[in-house]
């Protein structure tokens, strides 16, 4: 569902750029706005989400989908916990739909799908693992990296129950916006894919506001 916002990026408490193959980790308050854009068009934010007040408590992929009847994410869409609660609510979306089971890269998923020689390749794993471990008053570990949303990526869902990585449905400019029910960490990978189309095999920069 497309709903455009309100907000002015004028009027944004922080601003911050993530490059091409980079990550992001950092706190939103209760009651406070992210925005993710994607500057350049068919970029992948693979994100993952967590309690600020205690991060046993984290996004669940299976909680939300449940929920809301849906596998997509778009407008109107509440984040739930592992403890059955909100987390964050889609109040804006000018992309359309978001997935939620296609999973991050990583080496291992990048030899399987791709080739032995890929192995080594950047991965949204790295990204995550990079992040925590130069950030450790987060207090999050390997064993906190668990099913993330791939914010403006395209998994279609086929008729026999597969998952197909298709091009990108976003643009330049495109974006999605949320608002905390509760303190959370964020934590994203830019995503560096550069075996499939979700990003036109072309990493680029996306965009953090929050108001």
């Amino acid at each position: 569902m497309i709903i455009e916002s309100n907000l002015r990026p004028e009027n944004a408490l922080s601003r911050t750029t993530v490059n091409a193959g980079d990550h992001y980790i950092g706190t939103i308050k209760r009651g406070q706005t992210l925005r993710i854009l994607d500057l350049e068009g068919n970029q992948a934010a693979d994100t993952l989400f967590f309690s600020a007040e205690d991060t046993a408590e984290r996004y669940s992929a299976m909680d939300t989908v449940r929920e809301q009847g849906a596998v997509y994410l778009t407008a109107g869409s509440r984040l739930i916990s592992s403890e059955g609660r909100p987390m964050l609510t889609i109040t804006a979306d000018t992309c359309g739909r978001h997935d939620t089971l296609g999973g991050a890269c990583s080496s291992e998923s990048n030899t399987v799908r791709y080739d032995l020689e890929k192995r080594h390749m950047h991965s949204c794993r790295d990204n995550w693992m990079e992040a925590i471990a130069k950030h450790p008053e987060y207090e999050l570990t390997k064993r906190d990296i668990t099913h993330n949303i791939n914010f403006f990526m395209n998994v279609p869902v086929t008729s026999d129950g597969g998952l197909t990585f298709e091009d990108g449905i976003s643009a330049p400019g495109k974006y999605v916006e949320m608002t905390a029910e509760m303190d959370v960490v964020v934590l994203i990978s830019n995503c560096p894919q550069l075996n499939n189309p979700c990003n036109g095999y072309n990493p680029t920069p996306i965009e953090l506001l929050v108001w």
